[in-house]
């Protein structure tokens, strides 16, 4: 793990980390995939824990495993090996686990429906009473800065916006552990720094235990409090990094912080060797 810029610090974050209480356990994960014939190792012996209130991104090289983590994580892919506990709970393919939200990297909107109707869609099929739907999407759409589009059709907005929708249709649902799989890959720059902008004052507020996929090491500096850096394929864990950069963070002004340039430095290096190692194979 990194050091941190004093060891005073350090103590004092290892201490709230371990006092935390641990809300997704990886243990010797591993997957397996069988193509043609050929067997290939697409994630080996990885491990890792996510603490309450941690945002946690896992970073690494195209085809190192990171969606296929999360979706082991969620319960969407089956394991090869190892263990996957939530609350100490395993695990188990097909379940659905109420506490956990899964943010795609697709906004997967019903073209049909509305915002509002979008956003409100989980709280339906919930059976929520029609006036609390009402109150809580009507929240959810302020805080995503939605005010004015919430009787528009998806067709109708801005990719930015799409991702919004998408982003408020899972946290109405008020999961305490939200997994976010590359939900702003396909966004521009500028798009991309408003969600980041956005995402950050929502967990800000709501302190949901994340962990997110990216394959952005600005986009993972400007959000996660650690970042977790798996190898080239098959994917292993390689590095743990802390990432103390005093919160809350302006997803503009952080890039621009002497820490952050650290930070950047740093993990590239790590990352650089990976990106050498997928090249060469």
């Amino acid at each position: 793990m990194m050091a941190a810029p004093s060891p005073g610090l350090a103590r004092a974050r290892d201490d709230d980390r371990a006092a935390a209480r641990t809300r997704i356990a990886v243990q010797c994960l591993a997957k397996r995939f069988n193509a043609s014939g050929r067997e290939f190792v697409a994630v080996d012996d990885v491990s890792f824990e996510v603490k309450q209130g941690e945002f946690v991104a896992l970073l690494g090289p195209s085809g190192c495993g990171k969606s296929t983590i999360l979706n082991m994580v969620a319960g969407l892919l089956p394991r090869s090996g190892g263990r996957i506990l939530i609350d100490d709970d395993t695990v188990e393919t097909g379940k659905v686990n109420p506490r956990v939200g899964y943010v795609f990297q697709r906004d997967t909107l019903f073209p049909w429906r509305t915002v509002e109707q979008n956003i409100g869609y989980g709280l339906e099929i919930a059976g929520l009473p029609k006036t609390e739907r009402a109150r809580r999407v009507a929240s959810a759409v302020e805080k995503a800065g939605l005010t004015g589009f919430a009787q528009s059709f998806p067709r109708m907005l801005s990719g930015g916006m799409r991702q919004r929708v998408a982003l408020m249709r899972t946290l109405i649902l008020e999961p305490e552990i939200l997994l976010m799989d590359e939900p702003f890959g396909a966004l521009d720059t500028h798009t991309k720094l408003e969600m980041h902008k956005t995402l950050l004052e929502i967990w800000e507020r709501e302190r949901q235990t994340v962990l997110f996929v990216t394959h952005d090491l600005g986009e993972a500096l400007t959000l996660a409090s650690r970042i977790i850096l798996l190898s080239a394929r098959p994917g292993r864990l390689k590095e743990d990094f802390d990432v103390a950069i005093a919160r809350p963070r302006d997803p503009v002004a952080v890039r621009e912080t002497a820490e952050f340039g650290r930070l950047y430095s740093h993990i590239w290096h790590s990352l650089g060797e990976e990106f050498r190692r997928t090249r060469a194979d």
